[in-house]
């Protein structure tokens, strides 16, 4: 576990959004963004049910799911779940690093298939982004994601991500984008 600090936010609102701690309320979605094959189809493929059920029950009853960097995306009006976002520390252990050292800070997100198109991603990832940019000091930050992701390299450079290089991890290339954290201040 790394022991450089990552965002601290416990909420972060956008226009649409609100990026917020997991909630039991939330296991349902949680459950469909993690079986679905469409949503799991460059993250190794649907989880079984049972698997992912076990894994968010625990995550709710020790706190893991509040942990720095971990947010549920809801839509602000509702308080639905829309999909997940992570900005924490990439492990000096994984490839896909621009420092020697790692521990890097990278942004994942995740969202359920009826919310793709609609922006959500890239609003989550921005205010996430600034948010951090306004908390800690400059430094790199990283979007991997498999190369065959066309999508997800597209909101990638819309982001204002370039990719430097590529990698092979979980039996696929990965594409290792970077942006300075910085570029997100406003």
């Amino acid at each position: 576990m790394s022991q450089l600090r990552t965002l601290s936010a416990t909420e972060i609102p956008s226009e649409r959004l609100l990026l917020r701690k997991a909630q039991a309320a939330d296991r349902e979605g949680f459950i469909e963004l993690m079986t679905d094959p469409e949503v799991r189809a460059y993250l190794g493929g649907p989880r079984p049910r049972s698997d992912v059920e076990q894994h968010f029950d625990q995550a709710i009853s020790t706190g893991a799911a509040s942990g720095p960097g971990n947010y549920v995306i809801a839509d602000n009006t509702t308080n639905r779940l829309v999909g997940t976002l992570m900005l924490g520390r990439r492990s000096a252990d994984r490839p896909g690093r621009v420092a020697e050292d790692g521990e890097e800070l990278e942004v994942g997100y995740v969202l359920r298939r009826g919310a793709w198109g609609a922006g959500y991603a890239f609003e989550a990832a921005t205010a996430a982004l600034r948010a951090a940019a306004g908390e800690l000091p400059d430094q790199p930050v990283l979007v991997v994601t498999q190369t065959a992701n066309k999508r997800s390299l597209k909101l990638a450079a819309r982001l204002g991500f370039r990719p430097i290089s590529t990698f092979e991890e979980f039996g696929a290339e990965q594409t290792l984008c970077t942006a300075p954290l910085s570029t997100f201040r406003i």
